[in-house]
């Protein structure tokens, strides 16, 4: 484990260097990782593991949409691919990559299978922090610790493809073996990750929900929509008010802030784009802390735990959750995002009748892989 500086403040953090993969496979090879669900994050941590050589096998609902994507990504029915209880009992590490609803659902059976000297992995601190909430409280003589990559499935099997690494958390709830630490990070490098950084459940859970509902998802969107609707009220077209809200983010600078910081890009832009947003980015953060502690504060305290499990579990989710989605795509912020990506010269041979089609299916997507029994 190496320290680093983190902005003045000491962090460890374990890199590839000093746990190449090689280790990671000596550590893992023994173990038979049961992957238990194929939605969004078990695809990409289940190939990459595959494809890095370890013993990785999959529990998911026969003739589910979910198995039949195993078994196209190469996972073979009765011997790296098993219904649920069957690969649970096969598994001495089990990766519990059900949504947080089918997570409480599915505890029962889970635990039953969870002998002593067995490892139970998160991807989340959901089911373990909220446990009042949940249930799901392990036994006491089962490793239990999680890997969170900072990105989705799609992200962190799409970069790991590409020779690159997603950043993930690490944490350790319980170490009943002695070994937890070494299992853990064995699978944060297996899985795909380009670094490791400590934390604890708890607080992998409360920052993950903050951020969520925050800069990551719901604090961009509602940013988006303000700006929008600012400009078009003022007279502004829609392709002018989009391109100046997302399109000139998403394509030109914030690649440039993921590549070299937020300073840099505020130095390399026109003077009078630094001096407009030095003059103004403090006035967005005095604006919007309080919005922020209250987030936080919600988060904390379960509020938002307890809503998402009970929005979730409700027979009729999926449609309510398709009403909301709808909202966002049929917005004439987001329909006009759909014709500015049309035009994109990298997109030109798609007509834009093609690229409406993709975005549905898309969303589709979204709803598939929120499937609380997935």
């Amino acid at each position: 484990m190496a320290k680093l500086n983190f902005g003045g403040v000491e962090e460890n953090v374990v890199t590839r260097e000093e746990f190449p993969l090689s280790k990671a496979q000596e550590v893992l090879k023994n173990e038979t990782v049961a992957v238990i669900g194929y939605g969004v994050q078990g695809p990409g941590q289940a190939l990459n593991q595959k494809d890095n050589g370890i013993n990785v096998i999959v529990g998911q609902r026969k003739n589910s949409k979910s198995w039949d994507k195993a078994v196209s990504d190469g996972f073979v029915p009765g011997k790296t691919l098993f219904e649920i209880e069957e690969a649970l009992e096969k598994g001495t590490i089990i990766c519990y990559l059900l949504s947080d609803a089918a997570q409480i659902a599915l505890w029962p059976t889970v635990k039953k299978h969870l002998t002593p000297g067995k490892a139970l992995y998160f991807s989340h601190g959901f089911g373990v922090t909220f446990n009042e909430q949940t249930g799901i409280i392990p036994p006491k003589d089962v490793d239990v610790f999680l890997v969170a990559p900072k990105g989705s499935g799609t992200s962190l099997r799409r970069m790991f493809l590409q020779g690159r690494g997603l950043n993930s958390s690490y944490a350790i709830f319980q170490d009943a073996t002695g070994k937890a630490f070494e299992r853990v990070v064995a699978l944060g490098i297996a899985v795909g990750s380009g670094y490791l950084f400590e934390t604890d459940f708890k607080k992998e859970v409360f920052s993950d929900l903050t951020g969520e509902r925050g800069t990551l998802m719901g604090a961009i969107q509602g940013i988006f929509a303000a700006q929008y609707d600012v400009l078009r009220s003022k007279g502004h077209s829609p392709s002018e008010a989009f391109n100046e809200t997302v399109e000139e983010l998403t394509q030109s600078l914030m690649p440039l802030v993921a590549e070299n910081g937020m300073d840099w890009m505020y130095a390399n832009c026109s003077t009078t784009a630094q001096r407009g947003a030095l003059d103004w980015w403090k006035k967005f953060r005095d604006a919007t802390k309080p919005v922020f502690t209250e987030l936080y504060e919600s988060v904390a305290s379960g509020k938002e735990s307890q809503r998402s499990i009970d929005s979730n579990s409700k027979p009729d989710y999926r449609e309510k959750l398709e009403e909301e989605l709808k909202e966002l795509r049929d917005s004439e912020l987001w329909q006009t995002g759909k014709t500015v990506r049309s035009l994109r010269p990298e997109n030109q041979s798609t007509k834009p009748e093609e690229q409406n089609d993709n975005v549905e299916n898309l969303f589709k997507k979204m709803i598939d892989e929120h499937d609380p029994i997935r």
